[in-house]
């Protein structure tokens, strides 16, 4: 691995700055489990590496409203630590904590799995599910876009240069609501997801789905928010018909590839079974919720 310059700048300004002088030759850290892989087999060669988890903006989760604002650089090992996110939004947490091992969860973070851009990225689909925005520090301020429009291809994000991913936020649960994320993987520990698949559900005081969220991973060229299936739930119980109108809306709205971990069309079909799964948990949650009984 050839001499990096090495950065650690402890207030966002700063950072800004050094990424808006250093331009493409720079890389930001913020956990460095993806980054540091990548420098070493020679993928990446950056010139500067700028640390960002010195920069208190970066790191902690903050309640506000009844939501949370998560630090971009949190570990993800504090993330799944965190008793009241847990409880208001399981499948984040759920997402979190399946981001390579409980050593790697140490410094793997939210915003460096989200900025490394991948289609498989375990916690885009339940953030996208969550309704959930990420704030954008800039030179001019901050600005804040939902988490979908973060990515733009693999290995691409939306984020102009010397713009940082400073924090992620999720809104107050909707009341009656929950959500979930699962993933399938060729191994049963630490692999890259062949499908993700996070759901939010809302329940009305009958049972109904009131309103839902679903996002998918590793189907299309980024993930992707699910907007025909979500809607083919509204307004029923989940029933077969509800359910199976929600499973082809799903299949539609792939656009899956063909590599080692699984074919394009065995996709598909995946994407559809982890769907209904991951929506009749989220149901299942908000129904508890809405009873008074733990989820």
């Amino acid at each position: 691995m050839a001499a990096v310059e090495y950065q650690s700048p402890g207030t966002m300004a700063e950072a800004i700055a050094l990424l808006a002088a250093a331009g493409a030759k720079a890389r930001p850290l913020s956990g460095g489990t993806d980054l540091v892989v990548q420098m070493r087999s020679g993928r990446v060669k950056p010139g500067q590496v700028i640390d960002l988890k010195r920069i208190p903006e970066m790191i902690g989760i903050t309640e506000a409203k009844g939501g949370f604002l998560i630090g971009a650089a949190t570990p993800c090992a504090i993330i799944g630590r965190h008793a009241a996110l847990r409880a208001a939004w399981p499948g984040v947490v759920e997402a979190a904590c399946l981001i390579g091992s409980v050593q790697v969860q140490g410094r793997a973070s939210l915003g460096g799995n989200l900025c490394n851009a991948s289609p498989a990225a375990d916690s885009a689909p339940a953030l996208i599910a969550a309704g959930a925005v990420g704030i954008i520090a800039t030179r001019q301020g901050v600005r804040e876009i939902p988490i979908e429009a973060l990515h733009v291809g693999p290995g691409k994000t939306s984020l102009a240069a010397g713009e940082l991913l400073q924090a992620i936020r999720l809104p107050a649960p909707a009341p009656r609501s929950a959500d979930a994320y699962l993933r399938l993987i060729p191994r049963t520990e630490m692999d890259i997801a062949i499908v993700g698949a996070g759901a939010q559900i809302v329940v009305d005081a009958a049972g109904r789905v009131q309103s839902a969220r679903i996002g998918l991973g590793a189907v299309a060229p980024t993930p992707l928010r699910a907007d025909a299936a979500a809607a083919a739930l509204i307004g029923h119980a989940l029933d077969e018909t509800s359910l199976g109108r929600m499973q082809e809306a799903v299949r539609s709205a792939c656009r899956p590839i063909d590599d080692k971990r699984g074919t394009a069309d065995y996709r598909r079909r995946v994407s559809a079974v982890l769907a209904r799964r991951v929506v009749q948990a989220a149901y299942s949650r908000a129904l508890a919720r809405a009873s008074g009984s733990p989820s």
